[in-house]
């Protein structure tokens, strides 16, 4: 874990996250900076280097005690102290950081999953947690926006799930629900051996038709007075739609296609919900 800091981390991702973000106001932008930082570097514990489970659940446990340690600008590591600064200046409820954490550990001891209600605790977790991390930073008129940024975070890591079904199976992590596997008849050893047949094509369909769900949960609990300033979370959803639409259009063929859209519509996506919410919501 090292002390580079926020906006190296952020810059260095260049993630769609990066580019929702870029055009908010300096001070905003430099919040959001610190909060992506923060989930990076939180996740890397996890997934990055050759450190037995074990292992990185004591670095998950001293990096949630550094955390605490930050409130009183006391950890050895710059950017918790940064995070807890940004937590106290927008008023962000840190359970959503503690929550978080809570959501790598399930990375550490999970690998499996009975049903969606197991799943869309993880989802919540992992996802929605940054969205009402972020949300406070943007600002809203609406509790409902609370509830935008929960179901958004769920429709953008179901959208994670179905792309990167494959990777995460040769990492022996299957997040498709199990139930669900059994219903269309697509067994967890097709999956291992990135067996692509039309019960593959249906169960992904299914998860997909939830994933559109979620964000059409998002879109309706959006109040009109909101919009103009969710336009980064918005412009989120508009990549990450055009990214399950992608994965739609290839017929799910995840073992055979990289599947992702290129920096150049990330940047329009961006520019152009920046645009359309700068005009018509102010």
């Amino acid at each position: 874990m090292s002390n580079e800091s926020a906006k190296e981390i952020s810059k260095k991702s260049k993630s769609s996250f990066y580019y929702a973000f870029s055009l908010l106001p300096s001070h905003k932008r430099d919040a959001m900076n610190t909060v992506y930082a923060f989930c990076r570097k939180t996740d890397d514990i996890v997934d990055e280097g050759v450190d037995s489970p074990d292992q990185k659940y004591l670095h998950l446990l001293k990096w949630r005690r550094e955390l605490e340690k930050a409130f009183n600008n006391e950890s050895e590591f710059s950017l918790l102290n940064k995070t807890a600064s940004t937590i106290s200046q927008f008023k962000i409820p840190i359970e959503h950081f503690f929550d978080l954490i809570k959501g790598m550990e399930m990375d550490l001891s999970k690998n499996r999953y009975q049903n969606f209600e197991e799943l869309r605790t993880y989802c919540y977790r992992v996802a929605s947690t940054v969205g009402l991390m972020c949300i406070e930073i943007f600002g809203y008129k609406h509790s409902s926006a609370k509830v935008f940024a929960e179901n958004l975070g769920i429709a953008l890591q179901l959208t994670n799930i179905i792309r990167d079904v494959a990777k995460d199976a040769k990492n022996n992590r299957i997040y498709i629900p199990q139930d669900e596997m059994n219903l269309f008849h697509y067994s967890e050893e097709d999956l291992l051996n990135s067996k692509y047949n039309l019960h593959f094509i249906n169960l992904m369909e299914f998860q997909a038709e939830r994933a559109k769900s979620y964000f059409d949960k998002a879109t309706a609990m959006l109040n009109l007075d909101d919009k103009a300033s969710m336009f980064a979370a918005r412009a989120m959803q508009h990549i990450y739609y055009r990214i399950l639409e992608r994965i739609i259009q290839e017929k799910y063929d995840v073992f055979n296609k990289d599947i992702s859209i290129s920096k150049f519509e990330k940047v329009g996506i961006s520019l152009g919900v920046w645009a359309k919410y700068s005009l018509v919501y102010r």
